[in-house]
């Protein structure tokens, strides 16, 4: 209970200092493409109804991205840094794809797949794929070489070194990469929404934006970073869940 009380009051202190600097932001600069801070609050309570749809839709490109780039990922990574002819073939491809910026391939996904949400969370999908694989390789390869040995000698098969040294091992890591996929993969979602497509939050922001409403972009900003808060939020509690071992160390 603390603990939650200490992450409300954390949220309020964070959330009033934003204002704080916004509403003097908007004092200093007295042009109206930076609305005060309550107009775009009450704004996006005034337009909750229309927007909620939106919403939907961008979270539900959003998760489905997430979970489809972590799947594919995850397991791969782990292979990889487990096994050194794999991660002898895979390194050099790793280097060559993964600082390539993977918005550029949203013209070709738009051309092959039309505007609907396939390109959106395809996109989405293999920015998350690369983080966690690469996470994913690097982790594994910085498990002790004893924590392996001492199971294998127990009689352990690879399957069940995975599942119980190697996974666990890396999952702080995993979680770290996740949260971090969580603000790369809402940034690619906007993008890929205001370029293409009809719905979701990033395009009603910029729809208000071509429409010069600014203080309904705020909403939208608003409405995008709502959004952010809750699945990270969401990540905390599986995390508290499933690497428990981690936060009775901290106590």
């Amino acid at each position: 209970m603390r603990s939650n009380l200490r992450i409300i009051i954390g949220y309020i202190v964070a959330f009033a200092l934003i204002v704080v600097f916004w509403a003097l932001a908007s004092w200093l600069i007295k042009s109206p493409a930076l609305p005060l801070p309550w107009d775009a609050i009450e704004q996006f309570f005034v337009t909750l109804p229309d927007t909620f749809s939106h919403i939907l839709i961008s979270l539900w490109r959003v998760i489905a991205a997430m979970v489809l780039g972590t799947v594919l990922g995850l397991p791969l990574g782990l292979y990889i840094g487990r096994s050194e002819r794999a991660d002898v073939l895979a390194a050099p491809l790793l280097y060559l794809l993964y600082p390539i910026p993977k918005v550029v391939f949203l013209p070709i996904l738009m051309v092959l797949l039309g505007l609907g949400n396939a390109p959106k969370i395809i996109l989405i999908a293999v920015v998350v794929f690369f983080q966690m694989l690469v996470t994913a390789r690097g982790a594994a390869q910085a498990i002790a070489p004893e924590s392996i040995t001492s199971v294998r000698s127990l009689g352990a098969s690879p399957l069940q070194i995975a599942r119980h040294v190697v996974l666990p091992s890396s999952l702080p890591d995993i979680f770290t990469a996740l949260r971090i996929s969580i603000g790369t993969a809402i940034a690619v979602l906007f993008l890929s929404e205001s370029i293409a497509g009809s719905t979701g939050i990033g395009y009603y922001i910029m729809n208000a934006w071509s429409r010069l409403d600014y203080v309904a972009m705020f909403a939208g900003i608003i409405a995008m970073g709502a959004m952010g808060v809750g699945l990270y939020e969401i990540l905390n509690i599986i995390e508290y869940r499933v690497i428990r071992w981690k936060h009775i160390t901290k106590r």
